[in-house]
């Protein structure tokens, strides 16, 4: 079993930055592939950026030179810093594991960019 509780989520102007966490109940260095995805009201739930063991961090095309995914081992947590953000990224972010064959997601965390 993986727990994953998302932090760091707000209300922003359009062109500010945040940083999310994804903290995780064992350690992430087992865990085979992390993720951030996100949901806008009335849309599908769309893949952000991904980062997994031995492979390039990959991004969605509408983030690509704004958004970096990292990771840190030794705390368990899985960040995404968001920079000129536009209110198209306003949405709820999720955070994703796979693991032992199994997906897990934490609770989301609301991002909000304004005008």
């Amino acid at each position: 079993q993986v727990q994953l509780v998302e932090s760091g989520g707000g209300l922003v102007q359009a062109g500010g930055s945040l940083r999310l966490s994804c903290a995780a109940s064992r350690s992430i260095f087992s865990i085979n592939a992390m993720a951030w995805y996100r949901q806008a009201p009335g849309k599908q739930r769309e893949l952000v950026a991904r980062i997994a063991s031995g492979n390039s961090p990959i991004y969605a095309d509408s983030v690509k030179g704004r958004f970096t995914i990292s990771r840190d081992n030794a705390k368990n947590t899985v960040y995404l810093q968001m920079n000129s953000l536009k209110p198209e990224d306003t949405a709820v972010y999720y955070c994703y594991a796979f693991w032992d064959w199994n997906d897990y997601w934490g609770q989301g965390t609301q991002v909000t960019v304004s005008s």
